[in-house]
């Protein structure tokens, strides 16, 4: 299975994207046992290989796209472990560990910890629950980079505090209030230029209010576009890997001269997980 790269405008305000770092994992115990999402049907059926085939193409886009991979090895009875993005913070070279809301998740904790650990990496562990990249985005704004911090389903809002004390940049709350997108990737993703893209109904009044001071140039996706996780993409600055069914989103990336890269999780979509719940970024 393939990504597709839409042609770029000849006239593109993005400039050149960096080689990013990437730490992913192999669904190969992907499974869904459990529901602590609204995505998530225990009783509908999971097609593991091809829930492995379509993670291989997300990575294979990214290698593609020129960025390195690393791969933690995933452990039995740990079947959201292919999310990532949920491990960790990291910037600076150090590492604001994780800690899971819900018991089925909370060994992934340590498994990525150990991973870090083992590669040099100093780890803090948290005092607060908080749900790694999945509530905590680095965001280039006008006003310097800021922990976009998000909360209301998984992670406390201490918790941004902490993570504050830890990067030294400012973390800026954002109150998440329909269940569907139970963790800010679903509902937003930095550009990588200043910018981001966001769901505004997946955001109470006053978040929404901010994300409009802080982002008026944002590129705003439609109901249809959120509601099949077109906004769990991940943008290198110039290319955004997303779901290949956010048809919508991705003419407004080409419009505003991103490339975007559609690729097909259907499967790990049923456990409620995107290209960015499966990648994790290494600064």
């Amino acid at each position: 299975m393939q990504s597709t790269l839409r042609s770029r405008p000849e006239t593109s305000p993005q400039a050149s994207h960096r080689q990013r770092r990437y730490l992913m994992c192999r669904p190969t115990h992907f499974a869904v046992e459990y529901a602590i999402n609204p995505w998530m049907d225990p009783t509908a059926p999971v097609d593991v290989d091809l829930a492995v085939a379509q993670w291989s193409a997300l990575r294979q886009a990214y290698l593609d796209l020129g960025h390195r991979v690393e791969l933690v090895d995933p452990l039995p009875g740990l079947p959201d472990m292919v999310f990532a993005a949920n491990g960790a913070l990291v910037a600076d070279g150090t590492v604001y560990g994780a800690q899971f809301r819900n018991p089925q998740r909370a060994d992934e904790a340590p498994a990525y910890r150990s991973w870090f650990e083992a590669a040099g990496y100093p780890v803090t562990p948290p005092k607060y629950v908080n749900e790694g990249e999945g509530d905590l985005l680095l965001v280039d704004s006008p006003a310097g980079e800021v922990i976009l911090a998000g909360t209301g389903f998984r992670t406390e809002l201490a918790a941004h505090a902490e993570a504050q004390e830890q990067f030294g940049r400012p973390s800026i709350t954002l109150c998440l209030v329909d269940p569907r997108f139970y963790h800010l990737d679903t509902a937003l993703f930095p550009l990588g230029d200043g910018n981001v893209a966001y769901f505004p109904g997946a955001f109470s009044d006053g978040s929404r209010q901010v994300l409009k001071q802080l982002f008026p140039d944002a590129i705003v996706a439609s109901a249809d576009d959120a509601a099949v996780l077109g906004l769990n993409a991940v943008s290198d600055g110039r290319h955004v890997v997303l779901n290949v069914e956010a048809t919508g989103l991705a003419d407004q990336l080409a419009t505003r001269g991103y490339v975007p890269v559609p690729v097909n999780l259907s499967e790990l979509r049923k456990a409620g997980g995107g290209p960015k719940c499966c990648t994790l970024e290494i600064r």
